[in-house]
């Protein structure tokens, strides 16, 4: 149940935006409905389990500044009554509604990259998830699929640790509501994000 895998992988998108370079008052919005971050739980030493985010919202002004918030109420695990506990135990959306992904862009950094053309990039900014704030390095590809649009995902998958962002303690009630012997504490999160240029 390592959300903030997911969390993280929010901020790869973030730091993507500065791939696909605008003119200097544009701003890139992150079309939700088209953009997915998904992370895998493991329970029971083996049973791999798969979930995501359904409401994200994010942009990158003209200055270069990127922000992507994660509505953590919106964590679908296809089963009702884990989504609620999800929501109760593990990221306590009553009072950590959200997760945050903040960081500066170069918006001319891949002003070159054609449509069709795709670019690795590196990553560097800060997720705030569950009241902790932490520095995230990562890794994104970036395809620009139109004009006016680019892809961003993740380059690779990659493994957060729960305790990292103090969500051991949900993981353990977790683990005891369903009367489950462990939960890994890792997990590996994927994300694939959509970016528009407005005009």
């Amino acid at each position: 149940m390592n959300v903030r895998l997911f969390s993280v992988a929010l901020s790869m998108a973030g730091a993507a935006l500065f791939l696909f370079a605008a003119p200097a008052a544009a701003q890139w919005t992150l079309m939700g409905g088209e953009s997915r971050i998904g992370f895998v739980s493991v329970k029971a030493g083996d049973v791999a389990e798969s979930h995501y985010f359904r409401e994200m919202n994010g942009a990158v002004d003209a200055d270069g500044a990127a922000e992507i918030r994660i509505a953590l109420d919106s964590v679908e695990t296809n089963i009702d009554i884990r989504n609620e506990r999800m929501r109760a135990f593990l990221f306590e959306t009553d009072t950590h509604p959200e997760a945050l992904i903040a960081a500066t862009v170069d918006l001319g950094a891949f002003s070159d990259l054609p449509v069709g053309g795709r670019e690795n990039a590196a990553f560097a900014g800060e997720l705030t998830l569950h009241g902790v704030t932490a520095p995230v390095e990562t890794t994104v590809t970036v395809t620009r699929i139109g004009e006016n649009r680019v892809l961003v995902e993740t380059a690779d998958p990659f493994i957060l640790y729960t305790d990292f962002f103090d969500l051991g303690a949900g993981v353990e009630k977790l683990r005891e509501i369903a009367g489950l012997p462990s939960i890994v504490p890792s997990s590996p999160v994927a994300a694939s994000l959509v970016f528009e240029r407005e005009e």
